[in-house]
Order: C-alpha cells, then structure tokens, then sequence
C-alpha cells in the first residue's frame, strides 16, 4: 500500500510527528499528499508555536471573543456560547451574569452580529444560527463546509463568509443561501452598505487576487476591487462602512484605510499606519472624526483623528505575559470595551482602563 493510500486517520498521526520543513517536504511528493498537507487541520500544532492567535503553546486553546454593544446591552461570545449582559447605568460596567445566553453551535462561535429582532452567529462548525431576541426560537441555516469567519445582518439580509472560499447571500424566510458566490480565496470580513445594495469583501490575500472586492447584492455579482497594491498575505480582517460612499478596512498589512466608492479609479483616499508594523485586528469609528483600532501584540488599542496621520494615544489593556490581540472593540461616547483571549476591557474616556470580566 501506498503512503497516500493509508486511512486519513492515519495519515493525520503520522505527520503530527512532523515539523514545518518535513511537511513542506512531504507536500511536494505528489499531488494527492500536496493536498492533504495543505489542509488547515495538518498545520494547526505548528501554528499555535508561531502564530499569536490566542492559542497558547502548550496546545490550549483561549476563546476567541467578539463582542456587539447595543444600547444598554453588551453581547459576547465565549466557545460557543453568546451572553447578553446589561450595563449599569452609571458606571456602564456588566453586570455579573448574563441575562440570556445564545447557544446551538457544535463549536466555537467565530462571529455574530445583532439587529432589532435577531443575533445571526456563525461557528466554526459551518453552521449559521438566526436566534431571536423576542423568544428562544433558532433558525439553522446550513450551507458552508468549514469555518463561518465573518457575518453581517441587516434588514432580513444576511451575508456570510467561509473558510471554505466561498461568500453566501441569505434572508429569513428560507434555511438555505438565496446565492452562492466561489471566492478565490479564504474570506475574513463582511460588511453590507447602509443602502443594502451592495457589500464589501474581504480575503486572505493569498493569491494574486485583490482582497477586497464590493459586490451587487441584487445581481451578486462583482462591482470593482479596491486597491492594486496589497502584498501577498496582506488579508483584510474588519470593514466598516461608515456612509454608502466610504469604507474602513484594516488588516494583516498593518494599515487603517479609507476608501471612496464614488472616485474612479475607486482608491484609498487616506491610510494610518500601526506604528509597530502589528497586525490590525478590527476597528471602529464614531461616525465623525473619531477612529479605535485593535492591534495583535499585547492588547494594545490606538486612538486616530481621521484629520491626521499620527496615533492620538493608546492603551496597553492587558499586562499578561501571554500575548493577546483585540480581537474586537465596540464604544459609545463615554466608554470602549475591548475583548482579548481570556478577558474583557471597559475604558472609560474620563478615567484609566479597568478589566471587567
């Protein structure tokens, strides 16, 4: 029998004895073990010693969180589980424990997104879970094959995308994608327009593709790229449209961007760079002049002025020797909240930065 013929469980034993050059190695023996060693579950050991992802070297995971904040409520999720916690009105800190809990994934919650009526989560397992506000009725929807890494949800629209290089277009009164779009890539963020009509793509950049691309909702098909000009892995992991004309993104690339869709070329009309070359993990913005980013080393958030090039301040929230990115922040006018591996962070504009959670 063939080496590439064992049973993939075995196979799978086998090269965890590997290290990275041995599998690259074994990658170019032929094009059926090419295949099998580019598979994520191959090199998820070795990346958790070299990449800072929230997985600690000993193989634990940590939670990857992401948070929403609506009004007075402030939703996080935690493995595969989503708890809504009220604020206190004065000092805007979570109450101890969470009023509902959202749960129904098999896996991890990768991201989630919050409307009037429903909180749309996506998981690791492929699955997508429409839970409503109102009652503990859940819709599955059902049509990716690996990880949902990104979601967004307006107005009964939902867009999401996949590992599994694909982007899908659904609404609530079916259980399957009114639309599938192939990508060429592995897509990381979303983000539909205010207008509906169209929304924002971003990708992992690895191949020789634009990674961000604006598509027809109506039509699903593609409107333009953005942009010429990125390196290979400078993927995009967070877009905000802040108007139907402008977009931020930021990403692997250590770069906030601000984009016009009505100039043509449709270009980056100005950028702010992390000034430690660390990845961007996501951003947000007050809708003015006001710009928060997450960066990947040490739970560090920057304060930007979109009328200058230069950082305002920044906050160092976490003082673990264990290094976290910000996986997500969300603020209102007097507070931001920040989640990183193993905790949450509330900032507070008028005093010091206190842990939460």
């Amino acid at each position: 029998m063939l080496f590439s013929q064992l049973p993939e469980d075995v196979l799978y034993h086998v090269v965890s004895f590997l290290d990275h050059r041995s599998l690259c190695r074994l990658s170019q023996v032929c094009k059926s073990m090419h295949r099998f060693v580019n598979r994520d579950a191959v090199w998820r050991k070795i990346a958790k010693e070299f990449l800072n992802t929230g997985i600690t070297r000993d193989g634990t995971d940590i939670l990857l969180p992401w948070l929403q904040l609506d009004g007075d409520t402030l939703f996080l999720s935690q493995a595969a589980n989503i708890g809504a916690y009220h604020l206190h009105q004065g000092t805007r800190r979570l109450l101890r424990n969470p009023f509902q809990i959202y749960s129904g994934h098999q896996g991890d919650v990768c991201r989630f997104a919050v409307t009037d009526s429903n909180l749309i989560s996506g998981g690791s397992d492929g699955k997508i879970l429409v839970h409503s506000r109102r009652n503990h009725v859940s819709l599955e929807l059902s049509g990716h094959n690996q990880e949902v890494n990104c979601i967004d949800s307006k107005d009964g629209l939902i867009i999401s995308g996949s590992r599994d290089r694909t982007v899908r277009i659904w609404t609530l009164t079916s259980s399957s994608p009114r639309d599938t779009i192939p990508m060429y890539d592995r897509v990381w963020s979303v983000a539909i327009s205010p207008t509906l009509s169209s929304f924002a793509t971003g990708t992992a950049c690895c191949e020789n593709f634009s990674p961000l691309l604006i598509w027809n909702v109506e039509r699903s098909a593609c409107v333009c790229s953005l942009g010429s000009e990125f390196r290979r892995g400078a993927g995009v992991l967070d877009i905000i449209f802040e108007s139907p004309f402008q977009l931020f993104t930021c990403g692997y690339d250590t770069f906030i961007r601000l984009w016009d869709l009505r100039l043509s070329p449709r270009s980056c009309v100005m950028e702010w760079e992390e000034p430690h070359d660390s990845t961007l993990y996501c951003i947000q913005t007050d809708g003015n002049h006001m710009i928060a980013s997450g960066s990947s080393y040490y739970g560090v958030v920057r304060i930007w002025d979109k009328r200058q090039t230069k950082c305002l301040q920044f906050f160092q929230l976490s003082s673990d020797p264990v290094s976290s990115p910000v996986y997500c922040l969300r603020f209102s006018s007097s507070h931001l909240y920040a989640a990183l591996a193993t905790a949450l962070h509330s900032l507070d504009f008028k005093q010091s930065p206190i842990y939460i959670r």
